[in-house]
């Protein structure tokens, strides 16, 4: 078995901007008041009236089950399932080489990376039979409303907007349906985030697919499956310290560049793989322009892991919070 060591940070909470980008935008709600008595017969023809049902799904939700179903008499020879490569959301161009897009691929469940409130991370191995090619990766599967509480979201949704009243109005009461459309747009919202920061040059995991509320991306570690460390499980030596802080800053001025910071940043959702610093969980990037609290997230964030250089021994001259907070809003135009 595969070392699994954790992966993934459990703060899974809110959406992203980027160059326009509005995480909430990209679904269509039931805004026909005039179809709903249609609609009704339809989820009664349908089964979806069943008064034990989880809430109503949303469309691209239904979609995606519907494949599965058509699947589930399908399976390949070997793995779980075939690879949904096809019927899912791609990573921006170019693909890196070790991307799999055959149809003939199988995948692979070998185990849970890391359990989160909001979604759990799944290793994953993508293989083609014929030829023995494989590819490891992470899968990050946002959950709907089994879980109540998507629990820090509301400061991050400052400053953006839903295209649907109704649909603000089912995320804000937590309804069934509301929660379902979270998960939704928190997988659309991190997929968008790491295609466009990884185009970017910041250093994030590549995003390979999305499908439904499952998030596709490449995996930070070894071949093994062993996963890379997170940050807080180091204790580097003074000039690796050094090092890494360095990279830390480069990646956070990339995002200020963008008008942007990570907006949940600490040493557990920081990935080192063989000396190269890595971000991860990003749902949440905050717009620091548009957001009116965005120079408190990015106060905090540069506090937050400027404490925990400090506290392995760099020195405070060199990880200095207020110094590093202003530059990087300076850069952002909102100093």
């Amino acid at each position: 078995m595969p070392k699994h060591s954790q992966y993934l940070n459990d703060d899974f909470d809110a959406s992203s901007d980027s160059d326009g980008f509005d995480g909430f935008d990209h679904f269509d709600a039931f805004d026909d008041l005039s179809a709903r008595p249609q609609r009704m017969r339809r989820r009664q023809d349908e089964g979806l009236a069943n008064p034990n049902r989880k809430g109503r799904l949303t469309l691209e939700e239904k979609a995606r089950l519907a494949i599965e179903r058509e699947n589930q008499d399908m399976a390949p020879p070997e793995g779980d399932r075939w690879s949904n490569w096809a019927d899912s959301g791609h990573g921006p161009e170019p693909l890196p080489e070790w991307v799999i897009t055959d149809q003939g691929a199988c995948d692979h469940e070998l185990g849970v990376l890391k359990t989160g409130k909001e979604a759990d991370v799944f290793l994953l191995r993508r293989v083609m039979p014929e030829t023995g090619r494989e590819v490891t990766m992470a899968a990050k599967r946002y959950r709907s409303n089994e879980h109540r509480s998507f629990h820090r979201d509301a400061g991050y949704l400052e400053g953006r907007r839903l295209r649907r009243t109704r649909d603000m109005r089912a995320i804000e009461t937590r309804s069934s349906f509301g929660m379902n459309l979270i998960a939704q747009q928190w997988a659309i919202a991190e997929f968008a985030a790491l295609s466009d920061l990884w185009q970017a040059g910041v250093p994030v995991p590549y995003p390979v697919q999305l499908y439904g509320t499952e998030l596709l991306m490449e995996f930070v570690g070894d071949p093994d499956g062993t996963a890379a460390p997170r940050l807080a499980q180091l204790r580097p030596e003074a000039d690796e310290l050094e090092d890494l802080w360095e990279q830390l800053v480069g990646a956070l001025l990339a995002l200020a560049e963008r008008g942007q910071t990570h907006g949940d940043l600490s040493p557990y959702n920081i990935l080192v793989h063989h000396g190269r610093l890595v971000l991860i969980d990003l749902p949440q990037v905050v717009d620091v322009v548009v957001n009116p609290n965005g120079h408190d997230f990015l106060a905090r964030d540069v506090r937050n892991v400027a404490q925990w250089f400090q506290a392995r021994g760099l020195p405070g001259h060199i990880a200095d919070a207020e110094e590093l907070t202003a530059m990087l809003a300076s850069e952002a135009r909102i100093a």
